[in-house]
């Protein structure tokens, strides 16, 4: 199977995410140190926004609605449970990524219905989106550890070169 180029730098860009919070404890991640969320609310709100883009728009799906409620642009601000949310957000990512695979160019360039009512929106757009607030709440979750006097924390940008090289949408002939 080809997967698009964009799905590997999702799934590197998820990597990356994953490994700016290992070996945070529990505790850590509740800590919430205004103005910004904790780590623990951060994943559950990136499970929140590949539920909604992937599984509700683009499938009908709600796999997980108490993450719909929880985590939700504009929702509160708590202090979950680190298991619960790494629980949510790798049900979610699991469920999001066969129906990843299977996505085209031709797939990027459709539109989404938004609360029922079609828009001007494209998967690609979405895919584009999700990416780049992973990158937002990665550097989110570095200053947070940063704060709380966490020492050797990853260096970003990890091996993207054999994980996610560039790599054109359809491939190049050679003349």
């Amino acid at each position: 199977m080809n997967i698009h180029p964009m799905i590997t730098q999702l799934r590197f860009t998820r990597s990356e995410f994953m490994r700016g919070v290992k070996n945070v404890t529990d505790e850590d991640a509740r800590k919430r140190l205004m103005p910004m969320n904790c780590i623990s609310w951060n994943i559950g709100h990136l499970a929140w926004q590949e539920q909604r883009y992937f599984l509700y728009y683009a499938q009908n799906q709600m796999l997980l609605p108490d993450i719909n409620t929880h985590f939700a642009y504009g929702a509160p601000g708590s202090s979950p449970s680190l298991t619960e949310t790494l629980r949510a957000w790798k049900t979610i990512t699991r469920a999001v990524d066969p129906w990843l695979d299977t996505l085209t160019p031709t797939d990027l360039l459709k539109t989404i219905f938004r609360e029922g009512k079609p828009s001007d929106i494209t998967i690609g757009n979405l895919l584009q989106r999700v990416i780049y607030h992973y990158w937002y709440h990665t550097g989110e979750n570095a200053a947070i550890r940063q704060m709380l006097g966490h020492e050797k924390l990853p260096v970003f940008v990890g091996n993207i070169d054999s994980k996610a090289p560039y790599r054109p949408e359809t491939p190049q002939i050679n003349p």
